[in-house]
């Protein structure tokens, strides 16, 4: 009889791929967790459109197989699962600098880079784990990651940007979109999660953080499809309203959408509904995204 076929991050497994994802697992166990994973994607022929491995897509599918009892993956090796919070260091580069006041068109004009460099990782992740109430987390799947620097009066960081893989499901979005399981699943990937923003404490620009957003945006949609090879169509970003009630993306024509339940991306079973619900806020990046999303 048939293995039954199994649905993960929008793909759907054959009896027979199940069964060859076991006989991988039994069979090599001297790979780490990873390796498994990119050895089931080689097979498999799971990529991205820019022909990259799902790796870390497929690593998190064999943890839950491992969780559900259908395979037994080889214990966990030192590093940095997504979701987990990072060391942050402390150089002088991170310390607050001379406030910073005025308008945009007094520190302009912006510049906001994609961080490349290892030394651009450091400052990124001191500024974020630092400065931002909810610290620097290494993040789920795709991401990019900006430093924003102002020119003037001289050239200073004022910000850091991140955008990552969306939410998988979240009712407010997949309501306003018009979303069945099967169409999210299909067009997903064209959602990007804009799951970091922070202006530096000691900097009160009037109107900084919608210009910011505006220009980060501009990369996104030119480095998201270079990057990943998908063009993305949707932003989505989730506020805290204990803490901000999103002006700054309201003023750059952001659209709130609703509330989440509170559960978080990981909470599968639903223990912390209501915990934490969040502001639901999206930017469509293409005028018919609406239509793309549900069509494809």
């Amino acid at each position: 009889m048939a293995a039954a076929t199994t649905r993960f991050s929008g793909r759907t497994f054959s009896g027979r791929e199940m069964t060859l994802i076991r006989e991988v697992v039994r069979d090599c166990p001297g790979l780490s967790r990873m390796e498994l994973a990119r050895t089931v994607c080689e097979l498999l022929r799971w990529r991205r459109p820019n022909g990259r491995l799902k790796a870390r897509e497929c690593r998190e599918f064999l943890e839950r197989l491992d969780a559900e009892g259908a395979v037994a993956l080889p214990d966990k090796r030192l590093g940095r699962a997504p979701g987990s919070v990072t060391r942050v260091p402390r150089t002088a580069a991170g310390e607050p600098g001379c406030p910073l006041v005025g308008s945009v068109r007094d520190v302009e004009p912006l510049d906001v880079e994609l961080v490349r460099e290892p030394a651009e990782r450091l400052l990124f992740r001191e500024l974020v784990g630092r400065y931002h109430y909810l610290g620097h987390t290494v993040p789920f799947g795709a991401h990019l990651r900006y430093l924003v620097f102002a020119a003037r009066p001289q050239r200073v960081v004022v910000g850091c940007l991140q955008f990552s893989s969306p939410a998988w499901r979240m009712a407010a979005r997949d309501g306003w979109v018009g979303w069945d399981d099967a169409t999210r699943a299909r067009n997903l990937q064209h959602v990007v999660n804009n799951s970091r923003f922070l202006l530096l404490p000691w900097v009160g620009v009037r109107n900084l953080a919608s210009a910011v957003l505006s220009r980060g945006l501009g990369h996104l949609m030119v480095d998201w499809p270079r990057r990943y090879g998908l063009e993305p169509w949707l932003v989505e970003t989730l506020v805290d309203p204990s803490r901000h009630h999103g002006g700054s993306y309201r003023a750059a024509n952001w659209v709130a959408l609703g509330a989440t339940t509170g559960r978080g991306r990981m909470d599968r079973y639903g223990r912390r509904v209501g915990e934490a619900p969040k502001t639901v806020l999206v930017y469509p990046l293409v005028r018919d995204a609406k239509r793309r999303l549900r069509e494809g």
